[in-house]
């Protein structure tokens, strides 16, 4: 089935509910989004209020902005344009919360989602795309499959458990015209 994207829907509660449970059904098959399973509901809500209280619309300068597609009247993944909210960073943004329901994983959407970012990254004329990653996922090759380049690793920055500690890694999506 095709992927219908969307950019700036309208952030209905039905909509929020629908995010938080992809991003706790992403988080308990493995995704790196935030948190670590087991994630329930309840405790991926406060870090979502924070994330959509970022959400602005176009022509609200300096305001994150907000990426769906469905698959069908199903969610099937989500990416947050987190803006930087400063000047000498305007000319990029960074994608927050990259995720594709686990239950249409394998389908090429995660793909579909990346390039759907960098055409809009692109529409409005910006220099870059930044993503972070946690190490230890495999996430190197699907990034540099959508054409992203590893630019910088911290390692053993993020703690996932005791003992357990991933590196942060960053990468770069150039979106400049090449000569």
């Amino acid at each position: 089935m095709t992927l219908h994207f969307a950019l700036d829907p309208e952030l209905t509660p039905e909509l929020r509910a629908e995010i938080v449970t992809l991003w706790t059904d992403a988080t308990n098959a493995g995704g790196a989004v935030g948190f670590v399973p087991p994630a329930t509901e309840d405790r991926v809500w406060p870090t979502a209020r924070k994330q959509f209280a970022g959400i602005g619309k176009e022509g609200d300068p300096g305001a994150d902005r907000l990426l769906i597609a469905r698959s069908g009247d199903v969610l099937a993944g989500v990416l947050f344009f987190e803006s930087m909210r400063f000047d000498l960073m305007d000319h990029w943004r960074l994608l927050k919360r990259v995720m594709v329901a686990p239950s249409l994983q394998g389908r090429g959407y995660g793909v579909e989602l990346m390039a759907e970012a960098e055409r809009i990254g692109r529409d409005w004329g910006l220099a870059g795309l930044r993503l972070t990653a946690r190490g230890g996922m495999g996430l190197e090759k699907f990034y540099g499959r959508c054409g992203y380049t590893e630019v910088g690793r911290v390692p053993g920055a993020i703690r996932v458990a005791p003992g357990d500690e991933r590196d942060d890694i960053t990468f770069w999506r150039d979106l400049r015209p090449q000569a």
